[in-house]
């Protein structure tokens, strides 16, 4: 690959990726988890009609990783060279898999969410001369639940892929470890469910205690429960490691992105969820209020977790 547009380069001189790419793999985590929750469930429960989480997820999906991609071009150092990326791949690069996973997982989105608001296109440009391209909704319809299945695989490569890019970076043992594909793909779940329900309550009405939602919300422990596991795995496969991996370890209670961890990560990903849904009384629990901040914490806690293992991992080297 051509060296200018090289994500990597260097990485001599102390945090060379810094939060516009934790920004970044935050929100590929999330669109990719808001599709795959969204698009499992109606499989699951052999749904037909546009659900409010469905219609939320879809636009989450496609806006976030739009967003996304914005984050991650304007952090290149040449951003207007990106387009060479999109035509000399390397299918040994890990970066080369995951820009042709991109090219795909954002047309696929984008169509989940034409199809999904297809009748709400129509009302609003029925009037318009764009009227005239609605014939290829009779063309695209056809193939809706190819389209969802591939959309479905490639939200999972998306996510897991954000954890395989930094992951490759042998030199920093926080980093390259094999348990940060799956913990980027459990937290990109954690985030997408917590986004979008979010969203589906306040711009789609959805009741956040019954259907859909109240499934999600029954999901979301056992998707938080396997973060934290895997996050205790990623600590003791460290601490009973090399020395340079027990040195690693360190960040976790030393240093200045500690706080990162324990405050953002513990404290508002895990600790307010937990706290508003079960120690404060079903009162609170069942609260709109405490719906969104439970939502927003775990948003945040999901953004600290990809800052803390961004900095800290980059901080502690081989």
């Amino acid at each position: 690959m051509n060296e200018s547009i090289e994500f990597s380069v260097g990485f001599s001189h102390g945090v060379e990726w810094g939060w516009p790419i934790g920004v970044y793999l935050l929100l590929a985590g999330i669109s990719g988890g808001a599709l795959i929750i969204a698009l499992a469930l109606r499989y699951y429960q052999k749904q037909t009609e546009e659900t409010p989480l469905l219609k939320a997820a879809s636009l989450v999906s496609f806006v976030t990783i739009a967003l996304g991609m914005i984050f991650l071009v304007g952090d290149l150092e040449k951003p207007l060279y990106f387009w060479k990326i999109l035509i000399n791949y390397n299918f040994t690069s890990v970066m080369s898999i995951g820009v042709l996973a991109l090219c795909l997982y954002i047309p696929l989105t984008f169509l989940i969410v034409v199809l999904v608001f297809e009748a709400w296109i129509k009302e609003r440009l029925g009037q318009t001369p764009l009227a005239k391209l609605f014939f290829l909704f009779a063309w695209i319809k056809p193939l809706r639940p190819m389209i969802h299945l591939l959309a479905f695989i490639f939200a999972l490569v998306v996510c897991a892929y954000t954890g395989f890019l930094i992951s490759v970076l042998v030199r920093f043992p926080l980093l390259n470890t094999a348990i940060l594909p799956a913990l980027f793909v459990v937290s990109g779940l954690s985030a997408g469910t917590a986004f979008s329900s979010v969203i589906a309550a306040y711009f789609f009405k959805a009741d956040a205690h019954h259907g859909d939602m109240k499934t999600l919300h029954t999901l979301e422990w056992p998707i938080m429960a396997l973060e934290m596991l895997l996050l205790f795995m990623l600590f003791v496969s460290l601490i009973v490691g090399t020395n340079v991996d027990k040195d690693a370890a360190v960040a976790f209670f030393e240093g200045s992105y500690r706080h990162l961890f324990w405050v953002g990560v513990v404290g508002l990903g895990f600790g307010v969820p937990l706290v508003l849904n079960f120690f404060l009384g079903k009162t609170v629990a069942h609260s709109r209020m405490s719906f969104y901040i439970s939502g927003m914490a775990s948003v945040l806690g999901v953004l600290s977790l990809r800052l803390f293992i961004l900095y800290a991992g980059q901080t502690f080297s081989a």
